[in-house]
């Protein structure tokens, strides 16, 4: 490429941009996430899939912004609530939820229920300005415990025991929960195909005219 590639991380995340500006440091790339730019609209996540709503997020801020963007849209799906909460993860027990509130509503739903697999799931999305855009998932099996245990992590992570640590995801260390997470394992893969994403990224980027000037 001509000019150095940017890539807008569709989030203010702090935490979220520092995760993968670590995960994409060795690549001729400048990470900026939304906090790097003027008021942007907010994107309604009114999407059915993880899927929609992560495309819907990547494609609306690389048209605003004209550069790529990623995004990613994430949750908890029980087998016994026929994949709720879902996309609704972070709403489950309202639009202000609290993570407490959404895992006390979690557990009242599941009361008596012997049935407690679950799986986290991970879409990320990135997309060009003109909308095309390539999908990454990740997913990570576990069992939704009758109380919390463990106070790192947030969301469901207390309530997530993950069988081949012995632990709840709250329970696990930055780097272990990195190691074994639906976001983890959709970044590590997104990473691994870095290299070809950038050249996709190139043929897909529109190119700029540029005209003469006339006196």
């Amino acid at each position: 490429m001509d000019t150095p590639l940017i890539l807008v991380i569709a989030t203010r995340n702090r935490n979220k941009t520092k995760e993968i500006r670590d995960l994409l440091k060795d690549f001729p790339i400048t990470i900026k996430n939304l906090d790097d730019f003027g008021p942007i609209p907010e994107v309604e996540e009114d999407g059915e899939t993880f899927d929609e709503n992560a495309y819907k997020k990547s494609s609306f801020t690389a048209r605003v912004l004209g550069v790529p963007a990623l995004a990613d849209d994430s949750g908890l799906c029980v087998e016994a609530l026929d994949g709720a909460p879902g996309v609704l993860s972070a709403r489950y027990a309202g639009e202000n939820a609290t993570d407490q509130e959404n895992c006390a509503l979690l557990l009242e739903n599941l009361k008596g229920e012997k049935n407690r697999n679950a799986s986290f799931k991970c879409v990320i999305s990135l997309a060009v300005p003109t909308g095309a855009a390539l999908t990454y998932e990740g997913s990570c099996d576990g069992i939704i415990l009758d109380k919390p245990q463990g106070f790192n992590g947030f969301g469901y992570d207390p309530l997530f025991f993950f069988p081949a640590f012995g632990k709840t995801f709250a329970q696990l260390g930055m780097e272990e929960k990195s190691h074994a997470s639906h976001r983890g394992k959709a970044l590590r893969e997104f990473r691994a195909e870095f290299e070809k994403i950038i050249k996709w990224i190139d043929l897909q980027m529109p190119v700029v005219e540029k005209f003469p000037c006339k006196e």
